[in-house]
Parts: structure tokens; C-alpha cells; sequence
């Protein structure tokens, strides 16, 4: 007799076998019990009738408690009614490790509550989903980067600077110096790109932003391509194709999450389709105007432009050239502009607002150890940076992506603390 997971059930319709579950639910009608049961891999339904077992093992199985452990042994058989497709019919258990109070019951519990309670929310099938969709899209994007001739270069997650140049740093002390948890890994991704022609990196980051939205994490993930020898446009030809692929990648291999998740294939599928839209800045800031939107020209745009952009183009849509006063120091400046930098974010339809923001990198070193200076940032931090400008620098373009972001948007999600397992914010660093 095999021993089998949950998910490889099908592979053995009308075998024995024994499988280690948790109980999530159970009920009972006459003499059958009706155990709902999860490994880990998948949910599916056990089936234990009394006229199979001991007087004993039915009261037992009667007996059990919720996120109770146990072996099941027993057949497999289809089950067209179930969402799994398959169940298993129980001859015998053997119990594991005994519950007693589980604090998560199948009722409704507050979010405070269930956040305090994350370390066992995870086993909830909800939680469980956006998991195992977020392995979905790590997976696919060490596949996409691989198959694109990338390597992957780690950048260090404790920094003497702030590549965006913003104040709003985690600090510690770093042996009596200062030092900081890093906000992106792209200044380093460039000295790889340098060495490797393309690299990413893929990690955590750090904002020690005050902000309580649903669109903030102190701790989230980035993907953080760079490529040496590429422009703008090719930039954002490899991005719209990354995306669509995550896209389709979670489609073939999450049918289930995304049914226990509620989200619509077929939506999902229009967002496979290239090229997604491209709009300026300037023309964005009319469209806006000319649908009653109070905004300036040289303003970044909040949630509500951002909602009204990617919904008028029914697809994801890249927003061109932003104002040089609203962006990184390290942006490549317009060929015949002084106001606007060559640049791109990617955001995504149904009300999420940016995924990815890009560049080209500007190659001048003057120009940037102006900039560091301007900025009010000491320029012999950077040195190391600015050598990459001194020893045959070419033309070069980047992008991030935030894990979190674009997990939020995929699942449909009202806040990203979902789509991570233990969500860091203003007010939570427990569990």
C-alpha cells in the first residue's frame, strides 16, 4: 500500500492508500461521517461509514476534533460532485496528534482576529490558494528569467544609502556605522548587468513609509530586472511578456485556487494579449482632464487616476515619461525634453494601480553625481555606482515588480497583506 498526497489522488482511482491529513471540518448524518480533510497539497473529502470500521473506530472518528492529524487509509474514487474530482473511501484511521479548541471555527471572524491567528489561518483554503498562486508565480518567474538568459544575482539587504533617495528608511546600527534595510536592489543589479548583460534579483524589501492603505507593506518582494544594451522600448516589450506569462502560468496551473478564490478565467485571459496599451504622461494628464479629474501637470498619480487609466483601456497600461521632478535621480533624461525623464509604469486594470515601474538609466556621470548632490546625499557613498559610469557604460534599462502587487490584482484582493504569509504593516509585526 502507498503512501500518496492529496494532490496525486487522481493517479490512483480504486487503489488503496494512506495518506496524513488534517481534519479542517467533519460531519456526520446516521452511519456516515463525512470528514473534509487537507495535507497540505489539497482539500478533498473523506467518506467513513460505520458499517466498514468497529463500533470503536466510527464513535472515535465521531469523536474527532477540528486540525485533529491522522493516517487515512482507504480507496480513492471520483467524485464529480466535489470541486476536488475525487474522495477517499475511509476502512481505517490512525490518529496523529489530537486539537482541542481550534480558535479558527467555520463562523465569521474578524480580520484583527484572523491576522493575530495567521500562523493558523494559513490552513484555511482561502489562504491556502493565494499560497500556493503565489508559489505559482516565483516558480514561473525563476522560468521566464531563465529561459531568457538571465542569471539571478542576489543584491545585500543592508545598505549605506537610499537608492530612491527618500528618508523613509529602516536604520540600525552596523557596527558604529549607519546602515539601512535596503528599499530596492537595483543599483546593484546594475553593477550585475555590467558583469552578466542580464541579471535580477528577487527578495525582500523595506519602506518605512507611515501609511495604513491597502497598497502598503513595510516588508514586501520585488523582482528587479537589468539588462545592459537595451532601450526603453525593448524594456517594456520584455515586461508586458513577463506579465502575460505569470498570467497564463497561474491560469494552467491554478484552476483550483482560482475557483476557490472566485476570480474569472476568461478575464484573466485577455490579459495573455500583447501589446498591452502605451499613453504618455502628457496625454494621460488630458484624458484625466477631459473626464473631470482635478490634476496639474508635474503631480504623481494617486489610486483614483491610476483606476481610471488602466479601466479606460480595459488591459494594462503603460504610462510613459513622468515628470523628472516626481522620479528617481538615476533615470535617463528625454533626448529633446528637459522636463521628463524615459520612464514607465505598468498599471493594471480592475482598480490596482501600479505593478511595475521602469526606466532606462541614465549614463552620464556628471549628470548623476549632480543629481546625488542635488539630492542632498553624500556622493562618496555612491563612488562604487558612479565607476559603472566611468569603465564602458552602455546603454541599459530595468524595471521592478512588486510580488505583492501584482498577486493582489491576479487574485482580486482588497489588500496585500493576503497575498504574503506574514504580513508586516504599521501596526503588526506578530505573528
Amino acid at each position: 500500500m502507498e503512501t500518496i498526497s492529496i494532490i496525486h489522488a487522481p493517479e490512483h482511482v480504486d487503489e488503496r492508500v494512506r495518506i496524513g491529513v488534517w481534519l479542517s471540518n467533519k460531519r456526520s448524518s446516521g452511519k456516515i461521517a463525512f470528514l473534509q480533510l487537507r495535507d497540505g497539497t489539497a482539500f478533498f473529502q473523506g467518506v467513513l461509514r460505520k458499517t466498514d470500521v468497529t463500533e470503536e473506530k466510527f464513535a472515535e472518528a465521531k469523536e474527532l476534533r477540528q486540525e485533529s492529524s491522522l493516517y487515512v487509509t482507504g480507496t480513492i474514487h471520483e467524485d464529480a460532485r466535489s470541486k476536488f474530482g475525487y474522495e477517499i473511501e475511509i476502512d481505517d484511521f490512525e490518529l496523529v496528534g489530537e486539537s482541542e479548541d481550534y480558535p479558527i471555527t467555520p463562523k465569521e471572524h474578524g480580520i484583527d482576529f484572523l491576522l493575530d491567528h495567521r500562523h493558523l489561518w494559513l490552513r484555511s483554503s482561502r489562504p491556502h490558494a493565494l499560497m500556493r498562486i503565489r508559489n505559482e508565480v516565483i516558480r514561473a518567474t525563476y522560468q521566464f528569467f531563465n529561459d531568457n538568459d538571465f542569471i539571478k544575482l542576489d543584491a545585500p539587504l543592508l545598505t549605506g544609502s537610499a537608492a530612491e533617495g527618500t528618508t523613509e528608511l529602516f536604520e540600525t546600527d552596523y557596527f558604529g556605522h549607519d546602515a539601512y534595510l535596503s528599499q530596492t536592489g537595483q543599483l546593484y543589479e546594475e553593477a550585475g548587468a555590467m558583469a552578466f548583460g542580464r541579471v535580477f534579483s528577487f527578495g525582500p524589501s523595506f519602506r518605512a513609509e507611515k501609511s495604513k492603505t491597502r497598497r502598503h507593506l513595510t516588508e514586501f518582494w520585488m523582482i528587479e530586472p537589468e539588462m545592459a544594451w537595451m532601450h526603453q522600448e525593448e524594456s517594456l516589450e520584455l515586461q508586458e511578456q513577463y506579465i502575460a506569462f505569470l498570467v497564463q502560468s497561474v491560469i494552467d496551473n491554478c484552476a483550483r485556487e482560482l475557483e476557490t478564490l472566485g476570480r474569472d478565467v476568461e478575464t484573466l485571459k485577455k490579459y495573455t494579449k500583447l501589446p498591452y496599451p502605451r499613453i504618455s504622461y502628457d496625454d494621460a494628464i488630458t484624458l484625466l482632464k477631459e473626464n473631470d479629474f482635478d490634476v496639474d501637470w508635474g503631480v504623481d498619480f494617486g489610486s483614483p487616476e491610476e483606476t481610471f487609466l488602466a479601466n479606460h483601456f480595459d488591459q494594462p497600461v503603460f504610462v510613459l515619461n513622468y515628470p523628472k521632478a516626481i522620479k528617481a535621480f538615476y533615470m535617463k533624461r528625454h533626448p529633446t525634453r528637459d522636463d521628463v525623464v524615459i520612464c514607465a509604469d505598468l498599471l493594471a486594470p480592475e482598480g490596482y494601480g501600479e505593478i511595475i515601474g521602469g526606466s532606462e538609466r541614465d549614463t552620464d556621470y556628471d549628470y548623476l553625481y549632480k543629481q546625488i548632490v542635488e539630492s542632498g546625499q553624500d556622493p562618496k557613498e555612491y563612488d562604487w555606482y558612479f565607476d559603472l559610469r566611468k569603465y564602458g557604460s552602455v546603454p541599459h534599462s530595468g524595471f521592478g515588480l512588486g510580488l505583492e502587487r501584482f498577486l493582489t490584482w491576479i487574485t482580486l484582493q482588497d489588500h496585500l497583506r493576503e497575498t504574503i504569509p506574514f504580513p508586516r504593516m504599521l501596526n503588526r509585526i506578530y505573528p
